[in-house]
């Protein structure tokens, strides 16, 4: 079975029609770009095989993972965008959404936990406070070191590192993932003798999940990273035909393209499991800081289902219809909850006793895309069997490649991210930074 599937029979102007299997020709220019390493953006190619080449390093993550477990109630991980928002996803899609608290409260396990994404008083105090009376250890991740948000952040840990356990002892709680020869974070590192963990340099952030930018944080929250790997390198075994019948990454990749140039300017992530909410926040990142340039691009969003139906459900079912949803499914729940019956059957839902949860929620699913559908929103459809290590592995890749291959279909570079820096040059500015 693949590790990903991909269905688009609820987009009617899709389904059945001339309008995908006319674009296989730029399917397969975009195929050939990529795999010869010929378009735009070409040296920010290392995630395409990275399954495949982790090497030496990969050993190393796992064995500083299980030196932060066995000494470290908390791991802080100081990063933002693509420096902490893979991980996250893995992580919340795989654990137990309260295995942080139980963490926290001695129950077993490494509390995980994120700063450094944004430039809140209030956040980071909070997280502050968390730690200062446990033991903990902190991974920053950043290829420069001179990032605001993460580098403003990491001074207040390192300064309560070096006082609860001082300035040796801090340095061996410290993981700094990093560019491997350059920037002010190697510079440090190097001179405090923190442990040090590569971001390659042809891997950019967005795409770094499978190094040791996502790997050391999720191995920490005690996530099987192999069966991850092996779900991505399955994936990519999959994605090497152009074949679009076969190959259900390029299938999206043209449908996507498909709907933005028949109009539709929104793409619409939707889950039915909340564990997904944080994938769906690394594939915004993804597919917005990759397509959003030129004046070009689908506008990446995401609603939780059925939550969402209670606040967007008007609009995505009677707004302007500008957008399409892409719905991820999981076919087979971890587990899943009997309804009762009730002597009084106040609440009228006795005619569901007997009824798994599971089912309930895939009615929902289905009844939401029929209604959406007729209301004018064109839905597709990507499948994974479990919410499991080897699942997320291959969803990850299969969103990696479809969006690069989507990006050379745009005809943009789908690896740069030059808007990004707008913002950084007012602030600097009105913060007063020396130039």
């Amino acid at each position: 079975m693949a590790v990903v599937d991909f269905d688009m029979s609820m987009a009617p102007d899709l389904a059945g029609s001339d309008a995908i299997e006319g674009l296989r020709p730029e399917i397969e220019n975009a195929h050939r770009l990529l795999t010869e390493k010929t378009g735009a953006g070409n040296d920010f190619l290392g995630w395409y095989d990275l399954p495949f080449k982790l090497g030496e390093e990969y050993g190393r993550v796992k064995a500083a993972a299980e030196r932060i477990r066995k000494d470290s109630q908390v791991l802080v991980v100081v990063g933002i965008g693509g420096s902490y928002l893979g991980a996250r996803a893995v992580i919340e899609t795989l654990t137990d959404p309260f295995a942080n608290a139980k963490a926290l409260a001695g129950e077993g396990g490494t509390a995980v936990i994120f700063a450094g994404n944004s430039i809140s008083p209030g956040y980071l105090s909070s997280v502050l406070d968390v730690v200062k009376d446990r033991d903990f250890s902190v991974n920053v991740i950043s290829k420069s070191g001179t990032t605001t948000e993460p580098a403003v952040t990491f001074r207040f840990f390192k300064e309560l590192l070096e006082k609860k356990y001082g300035r040796e002892g801090a340095a061996k709680r410290i993981y700094a993932t990093t560019d491997k020869a350059r920037g002010a974070c190697k510079k440090m590192a190097d001179a405090e003798g923190y442990e040090t963990f590569v971001i390659p340099d042809d891997v950019g952030g967005r795409f770094s999940v499978l190094t040791p930018v996502g790997l050391l944080p999720i191995a920490v929250a005690g996530i099987d990273t192999d069966a991850l790997v092996n779900g991505a390198k399955e994936a990519f075994n999959e994605y090497q035909s152009c074949d679009l019948k076969t190959n259900p990454c390029y299938a999206y990749a043209a449908a996507r393209t498909a709907l933005y140039r028949s109009g539709k300017a929104v793409e619409l992530l939707v889950n039915y499991e909340p564990g997904l909410h944080y994938l769906t926040e690394w594939w915004k990142q993804l597919y917005g800081e990759s397509e959003g340039k030129d004046g070009k691009g689908l506008f990446p969003a995401g609603c939780d289902f059925t939550t969402d139906l209670h606040s967007m459900g008007q609009y995505i079912q009677d707004g302007v219809r500008l957008m399409f949803e892409t719905a991820v499914e999981v076919r087979t729940p971890a587990t899943d909850l009997i309804i009762g019956s009730d002597a009084d059957d106040y609440d009228g839902l006795n005619y569901l006793s007997g009824r798994g949860m599971d089912f309930v929620n895939k009615q929902a699913a289905k009844g939401t895309a029929m209604a959406h559908v007729d209301g004018g929103v064109p839905n597709l459809k990507i499948s994974i069997e479990k919410l499991d290590a080897r699942g997320i592995g291959g969803l990850i890749y299969f969103f990696e490649r479809a969006c690069a291959v989507s990006g050379y279909m745009l005809g943009v570079n789908p690896f740069d991210q030059p808007g990004v820096e707008a913002y950084k040059k007012n602030m600097f500015r009105l913060l007063g930074k020396p130039v």
